[in-house]
C-alpha cells in the first residue's frame, strides 16, 4: 500500500519552503527562479528516467522517477495545486478507457 504519509510531509514542506530564504534551501531557490527553472528541471529528470529505463537498471529508475516526482510536486505547489489534485484527477479517469478519456479532453 502506497503510504500516503510520506507524500503528504514532502507535499508540506515544499509548501514551508515557497516562503524560505533562497539561499537557504534548493527547493526556495528553485521557486524564486521561477516555473521555467522548475519546467527545465522536470524535462531534465525525466530524460534521465529514460536513460535509467532504456539501461535496465532497476535501482536508478526507481532514483530517477524518485527525483521526477518530487520535481512535479514542487511545480503543483508552484501553481497553488497539489498531490490531492492529481489523485482526485486520477479518481475521475479510473475505468474510463484511454482513447475516450483523451477524445473527451480535445472535444472541449
Amino acid at each position: 500500500m502506497i503510504d500516503l504519509a510520506v507524500i503528504q510531509r514532502v507535499q508540506a514542506a515544499l509548501a514551508e519552503r515557497k516562503h524560505a530564504d533562497p539561499n537557504s534551501s534548493y527547493v526556495a531557490g528553485l521557486y524564486a527562479k521561477g516555473t521555467d527553472a522548475i519546467c527545465k528541471k522536470i524535462a531534465e529528470e525525466a530524460a534521465e528516467t529514460i536513460m535509467a529505463a532504456k539501461d535496465g537498471d532497476r535501482l536508478h529508475l526507481v532514483w530517477e522517477v524518485t527525483d521526477l516526482w518530487f520535481h512535479s510536486m514542487i511545480l503543483l505547489s508552484q501553481f497553488g495545486l497539489s498531490v490531492e489534485d492529481v489523485v482526485s484527477e486520477l479518481r475521475r479517469r479510473e475505468g474510463i478507457s484511454g482513447i475516450d478519456e483523451k477524445n473527451s479532453r480535445s472535444a472541449g
